[in-house]
């Protein structure tokens, strides 16, 4: 199973996972034409795309979807209820383009199984996924705004991980933004501080987990060698620095 991460961040985001040539896309938060040409770049053949997992509804993961729709109609969009509705009503697409799934429901997109989880998250529903196939377990989570331990739980399956690390408290303080906006980011359901992804992974990170991607971090409120120096320094405290470790961007694509 090849993961690729073609955008994290603020600005769009979107995961590309391949198996036996078949492409599953988790969000699609940038055009069609910027992920097609960045798939393309990745060597990831889109016509096996199988079809799309959406995460939850806000622009930077949904945005480019309903062009994307009209490229692949034949790839069905995956979301639970509350998703699909917010969706179809704001970008105007047919709700016979999305497969409806009940949080924590395990269904099959050939020749991946899918599991969701439930993360909190300012938004209708919002969820991650667990993907398993060629007998490998892959995480996905971002957008979690507390370290729950169901969270974690998921976490605590994966081989391959990518994993939210958004900000660094100093700098969000720091950061100039009216302070209804630094309350939202760093409240229970905005999202994941440097330290609290260190915090799932030293409460949940398993033998199994051999790599580790983190994503969406913040361009003002964050700074990429912060994210991995406390991340290095978390799995060096729990015997785990043999963990390949990656640090995820808006601006290229990176494989996990």
């Amino acid at each position: 199973m090849r993961i690729v991460s073609l955008a994290s961040g603020s600005k769009g985001n979107a995961c590309c996972i391949e198996s036996d040539g078949r492409v599953l896309l988790v969000d699609c938060g940038i055009s069609c034409r910027e992920l097609r040409r960045r798939a393309s770049m990745a060597q990831i053949d889109l016509q096996g795309l199988a079809g799309i997992l959406v995460t939850h509804s806000h622009d930077d993961h949904v945005s480019g979807i309903k062009t994307l729709h009209k490229c692949f109609p034949d790839a069905p969009i995956f979301a639970n209820i509350m998703t699909s509705e917010t969706v179809a009503c704001h970008f105007g697409i047919d709700d016979e383009a999305f497969v409806n799934f009940e949080n924590g429901q395990t269904f099959d997109v050939e020749p991946f199984e899918v599991e969701s989880f439930s993360i909190p998250h300012d938004t209708s529903d919002p969820v991650g996924y667990v993907i398993r196939a060629e007998g490998m377990t892959y995480f996905h989570g971002t957008d979690i705004g507390t370290p729950l331990d169901s969270v974690g739980a998921r976490l605590a399956e994966a081989d391959v991980a990518t994993l939210e690390s958004n900000h660094d408290p100093v700098m969000l303080r720091r950061s100039g933004r009216p302070p209804h906006v630094i309350q939202r980011i760093a409240g229970p359901r905005g999202h994941l501080s440097n330290d609290q992804a260190c915090d799932l992974v030293r409460r949940f990170a398993t033998p199994r987990l051999k790599r580790l991607a983190l994503a969406h971090l913040s361009e003002q409120c964050n700074a990429p060698h912060l994210a991995e120096d406390a991340m290095r320094e978390t799995l060096a405290s729990i015997g785990r620095g043999d963990v390949s470790l990656k640090v995820l961007g808006q601006h290229f694509c990176a494989e996990i």
